[in-house]
């Protein structure tokens, strides 16, 4: 349960600092469980600050009030709670909110208790870059959704992919292990790859959507290129970077 739930024209992705000279203080990622991670790379309460404002700056819509999972896997020690309680303010000052601590062993799981929070499987915790391996799923049959999805609704295929044969509204989520095909407008969210498979892809016939991921790694609606709306287009992982193309093109 431990795992994470790219336009060729690459904008950078929203997991990445914008400034690839800069070290990034956090990082960003899509769970499993439907929750956006932070992987602290720093507990300097200045510099989470101004990056996590300049990630809301870019998509207040999706960031402002998000809930946040803080996990520490990155860092070279867990810190204190001192430390951690410092590292929370910048998040709400930046406009998120910590709702847990990604699971991380005994010394996490007795932080999260002296700061009354939970600690939340359904991460990876892997701290440095990896790469892919192309793996071979066994053929499954893909879990058939024919009704609409609408808003505050989430379907999930696990350990198949998902076959959406209507629309997925604004504020629904579609989620797969493997792939998220939607043959139907796509306005909602739609999460590929859930428990880590960086082959998995996302198809839909009108692309509307307000977050694309695939392992993790997602791009939302502010950063997708505008020109892809309301077309047929795939979303793929490459270089752990998110692309999207017109199907057909």
């Amino acid at each position: 349960m431990r795992e994470w739930c790219r336009y060729t024209t690459a904008l950078p992705a929203m997991n990445k600092p914008a400034d690839v000279s800069v070290a990034s203080a956090i990082e960003l990622r899509y769970g499993q469980i439907g929750m956006l991670q932070g992987r602290l790379r720093s507990t300097d309460p200045g510099a989470l600050l101004d990056e996590l404002s300049g990630r809301i700056a870019t998509a207040p819509q999706f960031f402002q009030q998000t809930a946040l999972c803080l996990d520490l896997g990155a860092l070279a020690e867990p810190p204190d709670v001192a430390t951690v309680r410092a590292v929370m303010e910048a998040v709400r000052r930046a406009g998120m909110i910590t709702v847990g601590i990604a699971d991380g062993g005994p010394a996490v799981a007795e932080l999260a208790k002296s700061l009354s929070l939970p600690v939340l499987s359904g991460f990876r915790a892997a701290a440095t870059p990896r790469p892919v391996v192309e793996t071979r799923r066994e053929p499954t049959v893909g879990l058939q959704q024919a009704q609409p999805v609408r808003s505050g609704q989430r379907v999930y295929a696990r350990n198949r992919d998902l076959i959406v044969t209507a629309m997925v509204g604004a504020g629904a989520e579609v989620m797969a292990d493997g792939c998220v095909h939607v043959y139907g407008a796509l306005r909602g969210r739609a999460m590929a790859g859930v428990r880590g498979d960086a082959t998995a892809r996302v198809f839909c016939q009108e692309f509307r959507a307000e977050l694309v991921a695939i392992a993790g790694v997602f791009r939302v609606f502010e950063t997708i290129p505008p020109e892809l709306a309301g077309q047929p287009v795939q979303a793929w992982l490459a270089d752990d970077e998110l692309h999207f193309a017109r199907l057909g093109g």
